[in-house]
């Protein structure tokens, strides 16, 4: 197998492999391309997420400064939006459903570093995957490790250190990252109410 082929099968592997390294060249020369593009610019910035990223819908919203490590294993769904400082570190697979909100300084990390300090110095690493489904709406400041998945329609409040899987339909918070309660009909009466309102005025 390749160092590449390593990586993405979850195996240990040299991140300093020439054509690992050439990927991430690649990567950071397109990112900072969007990160110094301007506001009105938002076609170029559109062209240029498509071919940093390995996949996405036709709408989606990233506020700059964004970065990620090579862009090609990040996959996101239909009408998604990141605001400002959103980091992914994609030495694994992350993917990301539809209609997933993300607020600023969110960061996806998938790199694990060996536990043991001999092997940890010698330079070699593997990676988890991390699986987002559809409707989620991760807060300001989430951080999510490496192997997490997070169900769909659920919420993670802001500042939260996402360690263990999340199940689906549910608002969950805090380091680590726990379940406090499911979404409801309560919830789901309230914010009717709220666009009965806004729609009437």
């Amino acid at each position: 197998m390749t160092e590449k082929e390593r990586m993405l099968a979850g195996k240990l592997y040299d991140a300093m492999d020439p054509e690992l390294r050439a990927d991430v060249l690649r990567s950071r020369q397109l990112i900072q391309s969007f990160n110094t593009s301007t506001f009105d610019q938002q076609e170029y910035r559109s062209e240029l997420l498509k071919q940093i990223l390995g996949g996405t819908g036709e709408r989606l919203y990233i506020e700059p400064p964004f970065h990620c490590d090579y862009g090609g294993n990040i996959y996101i769904g239909e009408n998604f939006y990141a605001n400002f400082d959103c980091i992914i570190l994609d030495v694994a697979r992350v993917f990301i459903g539809d209609n997933c909100f993300f607020g600023p300084r969110v960061s996806i990390y998938t790199p694990v570093h060996p536990y043991t300090p001999e092997i940890r110095n010698s330079g070699l690493e593997l990676g988890r995957e991390v699986h987002i489904g559809n409707n989620v709406w991760l807060g300001g400041g989430v951080t999510v490790n490496p192997g997490v998945t997070i169900g769909d329609n659920t919420i993670i409040g802001s500042g939260s250190v996402v360690t263990r899987d999340i199940p689906a339909n549910v608002i969950a918070a805090g380091s680590p990252c726990r379940v406090i309660r499911e979404i409801n009909d309560k919830d789901k009466a309230y914010w009717e109410k709220q666009l009965e309102e806004y729609r009437n005025s």
